[in-house]
């Protein structure tokens, strides 16, 4: 089996029963540590729901990471731009985003937009989105190139969590991340299969903790890794203060749009 990032022969590293019933093998690639199920054929049963009822984290980990990226984004990207979340669920993300002032957009083709409608991402945004998050996202890739590719064909910025396949590959028992309940987990990586990721489309790569980022820039490492630390301390509050919310913005906006729609239809 080759490797899905780096092209190197992969081994078999072990077997796994997946939502109690499916027999899965995973491969770990030792060249650059990727480890991968081999034909994740349980998938259609799997996503029934998009968000896996184990899911107990999505609200304090949307919070979180709000902060965390309000923060990057006001100190190293253009505040008054586009962004957009990628496979952004039930749209947590976008709002709270678009509640701290960041211009945000929404796309998922897998889940019900409930909490940012109306600002769904379209074609004619493309070219304009300066950055996307892609929060959670990377585990579920069966074919991680072909997605990143995509990706990267909206903005050459991304920002995404995944948490980092321990070395050495952790037992089937103990390690929660590997999801073999819900199923959903296909994919995971190491800081070496990412860098080669960043290396083969030309990027520059940024971690801290759970939190990555590929980008064309060349950011100040030190610089970044402090100011999230400083969020912290509190560093995200002045960034929502320092920018105008666009809670009563959209407000406004979206209530005129169901006026017309109202008008249209009758």
């Amino acid at each position: 089996m080759n490797c899905k990032i780096c092209g190197s022969n992969a081994e078999k590293k072990f077997d796994a029963k997946i939502m109690h019933k499916y027999d899965a093998v995973y491969y770990h690639c030792k060249n650059c540590g990727f480890l991968f199920t081999g034909n994740p054929y349980w998938l259609d049963e799997s996503y029934k729901s998009a968000i896996n009822i184990s899911d107990t984290g999505i609200m304090d980990r949307n919070i979180h990471y709000s902060k965390l990226v309000s923060v990057l984004l006001y100190f190293f990207f253009d505040k008054k731009a586009k962004y957009l979340d990628y496979a952004g669920g039930y749209g947590i993300f976008t709002r709270l985003m678009r509640d701290i002032g960041f211009d945000f957009y929404w796309q998922d083709p897998y889940c019900e937009n409930l909490l940012s409608r109306g600002f769904e991402y379209t074609e004619s945004m493309k070219g304009e989105i300066k950055l996307l998050t892609a929060f959670e996202v990377f585990e579920h890739l069966v074919n991680p190139l072909e997605e990143i590719e995509k990706m990267l064909n909206i903005s050459r910025n991304i920002v995404f969590s995944t948490v980092f396949l321990p070395s050495p590959v952790p037992d089937t028992k103990e390690w929660w991340y590997y999801g073999f309940d819900h199923g959903q987990h296909v994919s995971f990586y190491s800081h070496k299969s990412i860098s080669f990721i960043a290396s083969k489309y030309g990027l520059n790569f940024y971690s801290y903790k759970d939190l990555h980022l590929l980008t064309k820039k060349n950011l100040n490492d030190i610089l970044l890794k402090t100011l999230i630390q400083f969020c912290k301390l509190g560093l995200s509050f002045y960034v929502k203060r320092s920018l105008k919310s666009k809670t009563w913005e959209d407000h406004l906006l979206l209530k005129k749009e169901v006026s017309h729609k109202n008008k249209v239809d009758s």
